[in-house]
């Protein structure tokens, strides 16, 4: 499983730097500042959100039992639903994908609070 989610993280980063080179060079003279913003608010979440599915790889491979696949899920799915939703506002310039991005966020928030619930939780098994 930490394979895939490993591999996961590195496609959701290297996506983000391909959209952050194509807002900085393509985007830039097309739509305005405002827009740009909103843009590059996309990306930088979804290479934070790549390079945390790195972590949790790890954290799986670290802490096998704990049920932390779910948390990838969540990381993975809020991305693309956070990020995914601002650069269609932005291309598109239908202003409702707007509406879609707390889904997103919700989706990231509970990951991540996934993650802190399952590692602080008492190990049931010895030594753990």
């Amino acid at each position: 499983m930490e394979r895939v989610i490993f591999a996961c993280g590195a496609l959701l980063a290297g996506l983000g730097v391909a959209f952050g080179a194509f807002g900085a060079h393509a985007l830039k003279t097309r739509v305005g500042p405002e827009l740009l913003a909103v843009f590059e608010t996309g990306v930088r979440y979804q290479l934070y959100h790549g390079l945390g599915l790195l972590a949790v790889a790890w954290a799986v491979s670290r802490w096998p039992g704990r049920r932390l696949g779910a948390a990838a899920w969540l990381l993975g799915l809020g991305t693309v639903v956070f990020s995914g939703s601002l650069y269609l506002l932005v291309l598109s310039g239908i202003r409702g994908f707007g509406a879609v991005t707390p889904v997103g966020g919700v989706a990231l928030i509970a990951g991540w609070a996934w993650i802190a619930w399952h590692l602080f939780a008492r190990d049931p098994t010895p030594g753990g």
